[in-house]
């Protein structure tokens, strides 16, 4: 097993179609002598990516440099991470055949996860000062609307987190319904943040880097209370809200486990319970209950209210069930 650095090679199957090749930009051409990875990982950060989006770019841009060319070896994790800024744009350059092998390895994988390595790709192409190729297209995805549970699952999960022996579960799912707040937002919501008496908490460095206030209902402010003297004797010097049972901060897997927990509890499938399908269903119960868009909006920390705007949709579906279900009801009774 190799443990060197990566070396470009030049084989017949690598020339490039046209010229000497690319060359860094401008911006880059006195670094290009640099690691990639700590420099690329600091351009994300720069523009304000959220942690979840670099992990899902690094994820996406890391089997794009490891898919081999037709007689190349396969290089290691090693050689993949210590290559050079130069090294990098040898090695992906839009016209050498390994973008295309890469999208076409993914030939199995849903268009959402496609397109959004792709977007990683682009992005990357991009900061190497390089165009993407017009006939990789990002594949088309059918419009999924946000997946909600009925009222009446809805009840079984409030009772099995009431019933449950885990403290944090009755709180948990009680703040996701009453804020909308997302996992990551919920897991890093701080003791400093709240405002007990305005009940109210603010959401700072949210999803794009932005901070939002979120309001609580009485429900919450007394989940809150009821969890504090818990908190103190797991994590007293601390300032996170929710702290596991050892005292460390409360992560998002840990919180999916309590859902899949509280889901065979309710007696529903597990991936019908999700932190974000509760989020889903604060949205939809304030649609319903008459609030506009920009409300839910500002809300639920939305960039764009399109995205906002689908929760319409569940509505409107909502809507025809409700209609369909009483024009049966009504011709049972004539019949």
């Amino acid at each position: 097993m190799r443990t060197g650095p990566y070396k470009a090679r030049q084989s017949a199957v690598q020339q490039r179609l046209y010229g000497e090749g690319p060359v860094l930009p401008p911006r880059l051409l006195h670094r290009g002598h640099l690691p990639w990875l700590g420099t690329y990982q600091t351009q994300l950060q720069t523009e304000g990516k959220s942690v979840n989006t670099q992990k899902s770019y690094m994820i996406g841009l890391r089997h794009l440099i490891e898919t081999p060319l037709p007689g190349e070896d396969i290089i290691t994790e090693f050689e993949r991470d210590s290559m050079t800024i130069e090294q990098l744009l040898d090695r992906v350059e839009p016209f050498n055949g390994r973008l295309d092998l890469w999208v076409q390895s993914m030939v199995d994988r849903s268009p959402s996860t496609v397109k959004a390595r792709l977007a990683a790709a682009n992005h990357l192409i991009n900061w190497l000062g390089q165009k993407w190729p017009e006939h990789l297209i990002r594949p088309k995805s059918g419009k999924k609307l946000p997946r909600t549970l009925t009222s009446r699952e809805l009840t079984l999960v409030k009772e099995a987190a009431a019933c449950s022996e885990d403290p944090l579960a009755n709180l948990v799912v009680t703040m996701v319904l009453d804020t909308g707040l997302r996992v990551s937002e919920l897991c890093d919501l701080k003791l400093s943040d709240i405002d007990m008496q305005d009940n109210s908490a603010m959401v700072i460095d949210g999803k794009g880097g932005k901070d939002r206030l979120v309001l609580f209902t009485k429900s919450t402010v007394e989940r809150i209370q009821a969890w504090l003297p818990i908190r103190e004797s797991r994590f007293p010097n601390g300032d996170e809200l929710l702290v596991t049972k050892n005292g460390t901060k409360l992560q998002s897997r840990n919180v999916q486990r309590l859902m899949d927990k509280l889901a065979d509890e309710a007696n529903i499938p597990r991936g019908r319970l999700t932190p974000h399908v509760l989020r889903h269903n604060f949205a939809t119960g304030l649609l319903e209950r008459g609030a506009d868009l920009v409300s839910i909006q500002r809300l639920l920390g939305h960039a764009s209210i399109a995205t906002t705007r689908v929760y319409l949709e569940i509505s409107d579906q909502t809507l025809r069930e409700i209609y369909k279900r009483a024009q049966s009801t009504e011709i049972d009774e004539d019949s």
